[in-house]
C-alpha cells in the first residue's frame, strides 16, 4: 500500500537525521570494548540529545530511555529540538545505544538508530517484553503469523520461496526462553542463527538477502520491535508483534500508555502510520553496518537511512576531522 509523503518530514531533511546517528555512534564508539555499559550508553544519549537540539522541529520522545524518573534523558514524553513557533511536530523513537552490552564487549551489530513520523505516527509502546515475527518483502500478507506455531511458519516461507524447510534460516535472540522454539525450528531442519543482542538488527536482516536470513522469530523489547517495525515500514516487508506482560505492574504500565487491549496481535500498520523515516550509524560492524572506525586525524562511520513514502534506502558514509 502506497504511503504518502509527509510535508512535515520534508521539513526535516533526511540527511539530519543521520547526524543525530552519527554523533550517538561516535559518542559510543570511544567506549567499545571498555566494559562499561553505561557509559557507553550515557554518552550516546548525551551526543544524540544533542545533535536533536540544535534542529528546527517540535520533537517528542514517545519510545525513548523509560519514563522520566527512570531517565533523566532522552525519557519518554521529552521535547526535543528547538522547538520553535510553527516547528513541524514530529513523533520520535530512538535507542542511542541498540546494544548497549555488545558495545561494552567489542561485539558484532551495536547500532545508534531512531524513527521520527508526524505526531501520532508511532505507537507509544510500554517498556515491556513483546513477541516478534517479521520477514522480508516479496511475500503475501500473512503467511506467517503469530497465530502460527514456529513449525507452520517455517513451512509457509519455504513453500512461498518454493524450497525446502531445511533451506530457510530463522534469526532468533540467544535467551533461554527461546530454547523450546529453537528446538522445534531444528526439528524442522530449519538453520538457526543465534545473536546475542540487538534484535533490531535482527530483525532489519531479513529484508537483506545477502545476510541470508529468511524470518526473525522470537521475544525482545517492544520499544526496539516498533523501531524495527519503522524500517520494514520503509523498505517493506511483514512484521507482527503482541505484548507480553509478567505481571500486574507491567499489565497497568501499559494501560497508562493507552493499551487497552493487551492481547492484541499489531500488525506493521499499527505500529508505524504513515510516513516515517528510520536511521542507523554502526558503532561495531555488523551485518547490517560497518562500524565507526578511527583513523589518523579523522574517523568515519556508515549509515542507513529509509523512508516510507518514497521507498528510498540511502548509506551514507561519513568521514569527520578531529
Amino acid at each position: 500500500m502506497a504511503v504518502k509523503a509527509s510535508k512535515a518530514l520534508d521539513r526535516v531533511l533526511v540527511l539530519e537525521m543521520v547526524r543525530v546517528t552519527e554523533a550517538a555512534a561516535i559518542a559510543a564508539s570511544k567506549l567499545v570494548g571498555r566494559g562499561d555499559e553505561k557509559a557507553a550508553d550515557a554518552a550516546a544519549v548525551e551526543a544524540m540529545r544533542g545533535a536533536f537540539n540544535e534542529l528546527d522541529f517540535d520533537g517528542t520522545v514517545v519510545i525513548g530511555e523509560g519514563e522520566r524518573d527512570e531517565a533523566p534523558m532522552l525519557y519518554i514524553g521529552e521535547k526535543v529540538g528547538k522547538c520553535s513557533p510553527g516547528a513541524p511536530k514530529i513523533d520520535i523513537a530512538l535507542d542511542p545505544l541498540e546494544g548497549t552490552t555488545l558495545t561494552a564487549k567489542a561485539s558484532p551489530n551495536a547500532l545508534a538508530v531512531l524513527a521520527i513520523a508526524e505526531e501520532g505516527g508511532l505507537l507509544n509502546a510500554p517498556d515491556v517484553y513483546m513477541e516478534k515475527l517479521a520477514i522480508g518483502p516479496g511475500y503475501e500478507r500473512g503467511i506467517v503469523s503469530l497465530t502460527k506455531t514456529p513449525t507452520e511458519n517455517v513451512c509457509a516461507i519455504a513453500k512461498a520461496k518454493g524450497v525446502r524447510p531445511d533451506q530457510i534460516i530463522a534469526c532468533v535472540l540467544d535467551r533461554p526462553r527461546h530454547d523450546k522454539m529453537i528446538a522445534e525450528l531444528r526439528a524442522t531442519g530449519c538453520g538457526v542463527m543465534l545473536i546475542p543482542d540487538g534484535d533490531v538488527a535482527g530483525v532489519i536482516a531479513v529484508t537483506d538477502p545477502d545476510t541470508t536470513i529468511d524470518i526473525y522469530m522470537g521475544s525482545g523489547g517492544a520499544p526496539e520491535g516498533v523501531l524495527a517495525a519503522a524500517a520494514l515500514a520503509c523498505v517493506g516487508g511483514y512484521f507482527e508483534g503482541k505484548l507480553l506482560f509478567r505481571n500486574d505492574d507491567e499489565r497497568a504500565r501499559a494501560k497508562k500508555w493507552g493499551v487497552t487491549d493487551l492481547d492484541r496481535i499489531y500488525q506493521l500498520e499499527d505500529l508505524v502510520k504513515g510516513d516515517a523515516i528510520f536511521a542507523a550509524t554502526g558503532v561495531t560492524d555488523g551485518s547490517l553496518l560497518k562500524g565507526v572506525k578511527r583513523r589518523k586525524g579523522m574517523m568515519t562511520t556508515e549509515s542507513i537511512v529509509m523512508r516510507a513514502s518514497s521507498g528510498t534506502v540511502r548509506r551514507v558514509s561519513g568521514e569527520h576531522r578531529r
